[in-house]
């Protein structure tokens, strides 16, 4: 074995860990700044809808699953090339299921 073959999946996983230690550090140097400035704690907490992601996550694989499936549609009974097919298709319904899950939600906040 090669000390290539071993040494990108640490390099990839080392900066990948970094990013998040670098980004948790930050964020709790910054909410410690602004607390001992004044500010209240409670802005910290958000309420999130955690299923709003799972909705938008959800949604954007039904739409990348209709399109491959469009595309491949595409591919077998027109004479567009195949990676055209595909990739328009699924670049179309994933985009339409984030659009439409936009208006669900614009949709939800004005109520």
């Amino acid at each position: 074995m090669h000390a290539e073959e071993i040494l990108i999946p640490i390099v990839f996983f080392g900066a990948i860990f970094g990013i998040f230690y670098l980004y948790i550090t930050a964020r709790n140097k910054e909410r410690l700044s602004m607390i001992e400035k004044g500010a209240d704690a409670s802005m910290f907490t958000t309420k999130r809808k955690y299923y709003a992601m799972t909705l938008k996550i959800g949604m954007l694989l039904i739409g990348i699953s209709l399109g491959i499936l469009i595309g491949s549609l595409i591919d077998e009974y027109t004479t567009l090339p195949e990676e055209v097919g595909y990739f328009s298709m699924i670049f179309l319904f994933g985009g339409l299921a984030l659009v439409v899950n936009a208006l669900m939600e614009k949709k939800e906040s004005k109520e």
